[in-house]
């Protein structure tokens, strides 16, 4: 063998012997991985549902995972949405006042208040309907109305989404979530229905009575017969766990009409003047009361639907109507209207209101 030959064959077998340790790392052994491991899956939830509450529908394009609902919970509480970072989900929908706030109207962030009184926020899993006009037919839906409209957050989407994305703590917790390398809209309104869904209220004094636990006083009690018979007739619209038939009525709050409410969504005649029944959750904490906040006190309420009802407005609901009673009013006693006070009180839930899991994570 010549030198040159031997030089050859050093180097060609130099050259296998580092092929086959490069192909050794690019090709590992059975049960090595050659790649890192993959993002876990988002943790699955499942909601609590509460003893006489109907089954709940989960939403199948926006399953409820753990990363999500605080994903959701830290979106609700950041100023970050709004155009000036300084107005959140939680300022018009505050826990402790039912996630309303205690104006007639919200204040934006340019100064300017709304049109509509803020909607107290309580066992949206169920609704099928938001806003007092029924506008959205999904709390994905409803979440983008707020951020661009001028009155409230007055943004835009691609600007906060180019807010979030600059952000290196949102861009891990979206990935987490999502599974994304970047966050556009969908996934910010997915987060915030996920968490608004988990925002359960079922721990009153009233949820115990539908138990068959007796713990009303006898005002509280006398209240509920009332409220419950065809004298003071509230249970034709506020009733079941959720105390509301999520229908739209005219209750008579107009005449003539300045607020078409559902009529100006659908374009409908027949819909002019009708606004969402809302809950009665939470209803001691969450004045002002009406889609236009004008009464301050549940007193003033039930004087309203006692004696004031407009039954010339147009489409108002069969159920304000009462011919049979002088100038068509119920004409409740004070003992009564007290007695229906002292209910309403019992819809109450103080956990709902101070529950960690719904409050501010930072």
């Amino acid at each position: 063998m010549n030198l040159r030959y031997f030089l050859y064959a050093f180097f060609l077998s130099a050259g296998l012997l580092f092929l086959a340790t490069s192909c050794e790392k690019d090709n590992p052994l059975p049960g090595e991985s050659k790649v890192e491991e993959a993002d876990p899956e988002p943790t699955p939830y499942s909601l609590e549902i509460p003893t006489g509450f109907p089954n709940y529908l989960p939403a199948n394009d926006n399953p409820l995972t753990l990363e999500g609902i605080e994903l959701g919970r830290k979106l609700f509480h950041d100023p970050i949405l709004s155009k000036n970072n300084k107005q959140s989900c939680a300022g018009c929908h505050d826990q402790n006042i039912g996630f309303t706030d205690a104006k007639r109207f919200s204040i934006g962030v340019e100064g300017k208040p709304g049109v509509r009184n803020s909607m107290a926020l309580v066992n949206l899993a169920w609704r099928r309907n938001f806003f007092w006009d029924g506008r959205a037919s999904s709390l994905e839906e409803q979440a983008f109305d707020p951020v661009r409209d001028p009155l409230e957050m007055n943004t835009t989407w691609p600007e906060v989404e180019d807010k979030l994305n600059d952000n290196a703590e949102y861009r891990e917790l979206f990935r987490l979530a999502f599974g994304v390398d970047r966050i556009d809209s969908n996934d910010v309104v997915n987060a915030l229905a996920q968490f608004e869904r988990t925002l359960i209220s079922a721990n009153t004094k009233f949820d115990k009575h539908l138990q068959g636990q007796n713990v009303f006083t006898d005002l509280e009690q006398a209240g509920f017969d009332l409220f419950v018979s065809e004298e003071a007739d509230c249970f034709h619209c506020h009733n079941g766990v959720f105390m509301s038939d999520n229908t739209f009525r005219n209750n008579g709050l107009q005449d003539p009409i300045k607020d078409e409410g559902l009529g100006g969504v659908t374009g409908r005649q027949r819909d002019v003047g009708k606004f969402i029944v809302p809950t009665l959750r939470n209803i001691e904490k969450s004045a002002p009361y009406m889609h236009d906040g004008r009464f301050q006190t549940l007193r003033e309420v039930i004087d309203f639907y006692s004696d004031g009802a407009q039954q010339n407005s147009p489409n108002v609901d069969p159920v304000m109507l009462k011919a049979n009673r002088p100038g068509g009013s119920l004409g409740l006693t004070d003992y009564q209207k007290e007695a229906l006070i002292a209910f309403l009180k019992t819809l109450t839930d103080e956990e709902y209101l101070n529950e960690p899991r719904f409050s501010d994570p930072d």
